[in-house]
C-alpha cells in the first residue's frame, strides 16, 4: 500500500513535542500521583510489620520477641478461635445468598419500569450505606430487644417473643437480617446488568412459548452470571471482614455465649484487650489466606457457571 505523498510529507513535517514540555507534563503527572504514593506507605509498612509481628510475642508495651510459629500452633488448640470461625462461616454462608437473592428480586421488580424509579432506587440503596454504622446497630438492638418493636408486633397475635439480641439462639439471626437488609449495593449493580440484556431475547423466547420462569432460568441468569459472580465475590470478602455489627450488638464481648463472636471481633479482643498483638497479627494473616483461598475457589468454579458474551 502506497502512502500519498502529501500525507507522508505532512507526517514527516509534524514537529515533535519539545522535551521540556514533556518533562513538565511528567512532573505534573507524578505530582497528582504523589498522594497515592504517600497513602501507599501507610498500607505497605503496616502490612509487612504485621507479617513480622505474626511470628513474635508482642504485648504493645515491650519489644517484640521472636517465637517462630508458636502463634500459629496455639491457634490449633484455641476453642474461641474455632467458635469465631464457626460464627463467621454461618453468618457468611447464610446472609450472602439471602442478600443477593433479595437484591436480584428487587432489581427485577424495579427493572419492569415503575414510576419514580430513581426514588425507589435511592431508598433501597440507602441501607447499604448505613448498615455498618454504630447508630444503625444500636437501633437494631432496640428493635429486636425484649421490649422492642418486633416483640410488640408479635404481641398483637398473642406471641411472646424472646429477647432476640441477648438470646444465644437468636442473636446471630438478627445480624443476618441486618445484613440482608443492606442489599442496596448489589441491587444497583444487578439493575445495571439487567438493562444490558437485549429485550429481543425475551421476545423471541415468548414467541417460542417459554414461560416467565423459563426465560429467567435460560436468559436472565446466564447473561447476568458475570454480575452475580462479581457481587458474590464482593459480598463474601465483605462478610468475612464483619466487625462493627457483632462488636456493638454484644457490647464488645462477642456474646451472648459467644454467639456473635465474629473472627474480627475475636482478633480485636486478642490484640487490644488482652494485648497479644503477635497472636492478633497471626490471626489477620490467617484471615487473609482464608479469603484468598475462598476467592480462588470461586474463580475456579466460575468457569462452569459464568458465561461471558465473547
Amino acid at each position: 500500500m502506497t502512502v500519498p505523498t502529501g500525507v507522508a510529507a505532512a507526517t514527516a513535517a509534524a514537529p515533535a513535542p519539545p522535551r521540556r514540555s514533556r518533562g513538565r507534563r511528567d512532573r505534573a503527572g507524578y505530582l497528582f500521583l504523589l498522594p497515592w504514593f504517600v497513602g501507599m506507605l501507610f498500607t505497605v509498612i503496616p502490612f509487612f510489620a504485621s507479617l513480622y509481628l505474626a511470628f513474635t510475642d508482642y504485648d504493645l508495651l515491650t519489644a517484640p520477641r521472636w517465637i517462630g510459629l508458636e502463634n500459629f500452633r496455639e491457634m490449633l488448640g484455641d476453642a474461641r478461635l474455632r467458635q469465631s470461625l464457626q460464627v463467621t462461616f454461618v453468618y457468611t454462608f447464610v446472609s450472602v445468598p439471602l442478600s443477593l437473592a433479595a437484591a436480584l428480586l428487587v432489581a427485577m421488580v424495579l427493572h419492569r419500569g415503575i414510576r419514580g424509579l430513581p426514588v425507589y432506587r435511592a431508598v433501597f440503596y440507602l441501607p447499604s450505606l448505613l448498615g455498618g454504622s454504630v447508630a444503625v446497630v444500636l437501633l437494631w438492638r432496640y428493635i429486636f430487644g425484649a421490649e422492642g418493636i418486633v416483640n410488640d408486633f408479635l404481641g398483637w397475635f398473642g406471641v411472646r417473643g424472646p429477647a432476640w439480641t441477648t438470646d444465644p439462639d437468636h442473636a446471630l439471626t438478627t445480624l443476618i437480617i441486618l445484613h440482608v437488609w443492606t442489599f442496596g449495593s448489589p441491587m444497583v449493580i444487578f439493575l445495571a446488568g439487567l438493562r444490558q440484556i437485549p429485550v429481543a431475547y425475551y421476545e423471541a423466547a415468548a414467541v417460542d412459548g417459554a414461560s416467565r420462569f423459563r426465560q429467567f432460568r435460560s436468559i436472565t441468569i446466564p447473561l447476568l452470571s458475570p454480575i452475580i459472580f462479581f457481587n458474590l465475590v464482593q459480598s463474601l470478602i465483605a462478610s468475612f471482614q464483619t466487625f462493627t455489627q457483632g462488636f456493638v450488638l454484644s457490647g464488645g464481648t462477642g456474646g451472648p455465649a459467644e454467639s456473635t463472636l465474629f473472627y474480627n471481633v475475636y482478633l480485636y479482643l486478642r490484640g487490644f484487650t488482652q494485648f497479644d498483638m503477635g497472636y492478633a497479627s497471626a490471626m489477620a494473616w490467617v484471615l487473609l489466606v482464608l479469603i484468598a483461598v475462598l476467592t480462588a475457589i470461586n474463580f475456579l468454579a466460575a468457569r462452569y457457571w459464568v458465561f461471558y458474551d465473547n
